[in-house]
């Protein structure tokens, strides 16, 4: 393995270390120079973050566009490991508003900028965070599962935790998208549809 690849063998069969956003000065160094430059980051400036060659990134990428999906997902993976450590909330219903928090200020912090760098492939990248959104539904079912005060009564082959986690999830990435300034009012609904 060259100097400067970091193996992490997570993300896609380009498992080479190219995808970690340390990998690149740090997520929030590539995401700035995002924010600033959307429309000319090169494959080069990748390459040096990475500290290989431009050269080596084509043995692993086609285009700048893939190192950019691939550092995108690399990066919700993380947030992923993450939000599970920092859900502390009892209720079902806080820990919702945690998550909610903790992805608002992830996107507000950088990874609005990495995403907002995807513009030739937004497509591709909407389709890869689907398995990141599945992910954050299991986390949704099991908060869900913990909370003893949830109603028992109310699930069925109709209206599933899966199901309620899928439309929690849904409504979250609307409310994200839309940069809204809380869920109060949807959480609102949850806690009347639930308790």
């Amino acid at each position: 393995m060259e100097s400067g690849i970091i193996d992490i063998s997570v993300v896609t069969a380009h498992a080479t270390g190219l995808n970690n956003p340390a990998c690149y000065g740090g997520d929030s160094e590539v995401s700035d120079y995002a924010d600033d430059h959307k429309n000319d980051i090169s494959t080069g400036f990748l390459a040096k973050k990475a500290g290989v060659a431009t050269g080596t990134v084509y043995n692993y990428f086609t285009n700048k566009d893939e190192i950019l999906l691939a550092l995108t997902e690399e990066y919700w993976r993380q947030a992923l490991l993450e939000v599970k450590t920092v859900v502390k909330a009892g209720s079902f219903c806080a820990q919702v508003q945690e998550i909610f928090t903790f992805l608002k200020e992830r996107i507000d912090q950088s990874a609005g900028k990495l995403m907002s760098s995807l513009g030739n492939v937004e497509t591709a990248g909407q389709a890869r965070m689907v398995s990141m959104q599945s992910a954050f539904e299991t986390v949704f079912v099991r908060c869900m599962e913990q909370d003893a005060d949830i109603r028992g009564d109310i699930w069925d082959e109709g209206f599933t935790r899966e199901q309620f986690a899928r439309f929690i999830m849904m409504n979250m990435v609307l409310l994200l998208k839309s940069e809204a300034p809380d869920m109060d009012f949807f959480i609102r609904i949850i806690r009347r549809t639930i308790y």
